[in-house]
């Protein structure tokens, strides 16, 4: 029987720009805006849906202000809990990039994922950090410490990836090697030097791992760091690089696409790059060479 899943990504703007603005009020009204969004997932038959990177809020790491480590909470912990029910009532896995504390002082920035019954499956933390002007992201998070992990849900077997992990091909090809058919990649990416490449390297992960992606950028610019335009093109691709559903560069939206899961086998019968791989003579890619 044909495997097929839908699933979903929602790329929004950040509602409250505003320094005056406590970080709780700032939260609070960046989840209520997507709640609507979530809603139109379920009520849509979004098996698996994604949301942004760190989603509610803005992404603050263009700054080196301390009052953001407030942002932090537990996984699980509020958002988790308050998003569960709408998993169990749509029968959706949840995808929900979060700052996390993982105790006093040290904080990650990672994706939990529900399960379509409400199961919490566990968390990713993303592993490669950028350091360098407008993202001080060294600043606010520790490099991640649990590895590719892939999560066995109602629909299929997910990986996840965080933004800068994208640049980064050997764990992308860990999560197929540990058994992922979709790998989704929440970001926060804002029109310039890196912009060419958002199409450009994801395919190529589907391509070489044979699995499919969701990738995930939001929208709109955010005050007071103003770095940019985050340009959207959120979007789906299948093992054979091809997009199956791509959205806009400045509207908040819902974006779908329904995946062949099938393909994965079809594709990997015809590109054997799992079969041919010479792990033996890869030992150098783990030695500390400059």
């Amino acid at each position: 029987m044909t495997r097929l899943v839908k699933g979903g990504l929602i790329q929004c703007s950040n509602p409250i720009n505003d320094e005056d603005r406590t970080v709780k009020e700032i939260q609070d009204a960046a989840l209520e805006k997507h709640i609507p969004f979530i809603e139109d997932a379920g009520q849509e038959g979004v098996q698996i849906l994604c949301l942004q990177e760190i989603f509610n809020g803005p992404y603050f790491c263009p700054s080196q202000d301390g009052r953001w480590y407030d942002a932090a909470e537990p996984i699980p912990g509020p958002t988790t809990e308050a998003l569960t029910p709408y998993a169990q009532k749509y029968e959706m896995v949840l995808i929900i990039p979060l700052y996390e504390r993982a105790m006093a002082g040290v904080y990650y920035n990672s994706a939990a994922i529900i399960d379509a019954d409400g199961k919490y499956l566990g968390t990713y933390r993303k592993n490669h950090l950028p350091h360098t002007s407008g993202f001080w992201e060294k600043y606010f998070f520790k490099p991640g410490n649990l590895g590719y992990p892939v999560f066995d849900t109602a629909y299929a077997k997910v990986g996840l990836y965080i933004c800068y992990d994208r640049h980064f091909p050997e764990g992308a090809r860990l999560l197929g090697l540990n058994g992922a058919e979709i790998v989704f990649n929440p970001s926060a990416t804002v029109a310039g030097l890196s912009q060419y490449l958002w199409k450009l390297e994801q395919p190529a992960h589907a391509v070489a791992n044979g699995y499919f992606m969701g990738c995930l950028n939001r929208v709109g610019e955010e005050a007071p760091w103003n770095i940019g335009k985050f340009y959207g093109h959120s979007y789906f691709v299948d093992p054979r690089g091809q997009f199956l559903a791509e959205g806009s560069d400045d509207q908040d939206e819902l974006v779908t696409a329904e995946m062949d899961l099938d393909m994965i086998e079809e594709v990997r019968r015809v590109w054997q790059f799992y079969r041919d791989r010479r792990p033996e003579t890869y030992g150098d890619m783990t030695e500390l060479l400059p």
